[in-house]
This record gives C-alpha cells, structure tokens and sequence, in this order.
C-alpha cells in the first residue's frame, strides 16, 4: 500500500471514528473493509485502526478480531479476555455498558477464560499497546495545546521549564514504547511473546506516565468532566489492566528471562 493510499484510508477511518463508537463504529469499520485488512494486511491494519481509536477516544470490540484471527478462528464473534489480578472479561459487540471507570465500554466480568485468548495473546498485546500510544498522544497534544494558550504572570506557560520539563517526559515515554511496538512487529518467532509482553508494558507505562504529566499541566480545568483528558485518562486505565497491566507483565518478564538465563535485544539504540 503506498502512501496515498494509506493516506486515505487514515482519513476514512478517523471520520468513522470521528462519527460513531461502539456497535455503530464496528459495523462501520466493517463497511470499511476491516476483517479483509486484518487478513491481508495485518502489520498495517492494525496499529493504524488501533492508535486511532486512542487518538480519537471512540471504541468498538475489534480486538476480539484480533484475537480470534490469531488463534485461527473467524472474526465477528466475541472470546473471553485476561484481566489484571488473574480475573477474566469479555468485550461484548453490543452497547451494554458496565465498567465502573469506564462507562462507556461493554466490558463485562465472566468466571473463565478460553484457549483462543491465549493464542492470540501476543497479536492481542501488541493492538493494545498501539490503542494506548494513541490514547497518550490524545492526552499529550491536549497539555500540550493548553500550555501554548494559557498565560500566567504575562507569560505563556509553556515557556516554564517545568512544563517543558513534564510534556518532555511524557513525550520520551510514548516514543519509546511505540519503537517497542515496531520491534514486537518484526520479532522473530520465538522472541514474538516476550516481546509484545514488553511493548504492551511498555505502552501502559508510558500511558500512565503520560496521563500523570497531563494533568499536572493541566491543572484544575483538567479534573473537571467537560475537559477530554478524564475519558482518555479512564480510557488508558481500564486498557492498562487488559491483557495484564505494566506492573503484571514487567514482573512477567522479569521471571522469564531470568529463567532463561538471557534477554534480547528489543531496539537498536
């Protein structure tokens, strides 16, 4: 696909999303084309469909897709999902919200999990990683916006070293787990596990970080519920905690590795 192309097809996705969520937005994304993306061009498919859902705040049951297609099944359907805590969860494809932090989102607690989860956890992890780098350019761009418009002792914010300081950090936070994210992309076979683990770690780090730095930037306005930042902040919360949360899957992989004796290297610096 070249680069207009790609293009295009950006610009219909994020209308799409612009204009709809939940059960509307998976049967527009379906009208789009989505399950014939995911089969044919996966490693495009889905970190574009995926930040842009974090980049627009809007949300639809695709990693379902995600998950079903990688442990072979087909998609359009619905599988039990790992929780934070070793508890399990399903995102259903109808709006029928339940999430106490969310009140958006169908995700429903169920009592076990299922065998297609956990062979499309490693494809699963990194379409999560990519939704929660869209999510914290969301919540940066929105400090950043803030800090340019608004003025303090005759100056704009932004020209404080301690705002520069904090939207610097977040900053480094996201660009390092999205390089994460394209190296779990081309890892080889057997280092695929290990390192979604990581990237999808990596991207609830840096989503966590970046929601803290926000709304440090923010201040009062940022607490209030017309501001965007709450529903990103919610938004990265509960995705943190899918699939395992950066806490879980750093200790995670701490224990693998040093059972193994060896560690990869994820990113050439």
């Amino acid at each position: 696909m070249d680069h207009e192309a790609l293009q295009m097809l950006a610009d219909s996705l994020r209308t799409a999303m612009t204009a709809a969520s939940g059960a509307q937005l998976d049967a527009a994304l379906s009208d789009l084309g989505w399950q014939d993306m995911l089969d044919e061009i996966p490693d495009i498919a889905i970190p574009l469909v995926f930040r842009l859902l974090g980049e627009t705040g809007a949300h639809a049951p695709v990693l379902n897709d995600v998950v079903l297609r990688a442990a072979g099944r087909a998609a359009g359907g619905v599988t039990p999902l790992p929780f934070a805590g070793g508890s399990w969860v399903v995102w259903k494809r109808e709006d029928v919200p339940s999430s106490a932090i969310d009140d958006e989102l169908p995700i429903h607690p169920v009592a076990e999990g299922d065998s297609a989860a956990q062979a499309g956890l490693a494809a699963a992890r990194r379409a999560l990683g990519w939704w929660l780098v869209g999510a914290s350019r969301a919540m940066l761009a929105l400090a950043r916006r803030h800090a340019l418009d608004r003025v303090q002792f005759g100056r704009q914010i932004s020209s404080f070293q301690a705002i520069r300081h904090r939207l610097a950090e977040a900053l480094v936070a996201i660009e390092g787990a999205e390089a994460t994210l394209h190296a779990a992309t081309t890892a080889s076979d057997d280092a695929d596990d290990l390192a979604s683990l990581l990237a999808k770690a990596a991207a609830g780090q840096a989503a966590l970080t970046t929601a803290r730095h926000c709304q440090q930037v923010l201040g009062g306005i940022g607490f209030t519920a017309e501001h965007q930042l709450h529903h990103h902040f919610k938004r990265s919360l509960i995705l943190d905690n899918l699939l395992g949360s950066a806490r879980e899957l750093t200790s995670q992989a701490g224990m693998a590795l040093r059972a193994k004796g060896s560690a990869p290297r994820l990113v050439q610096l």
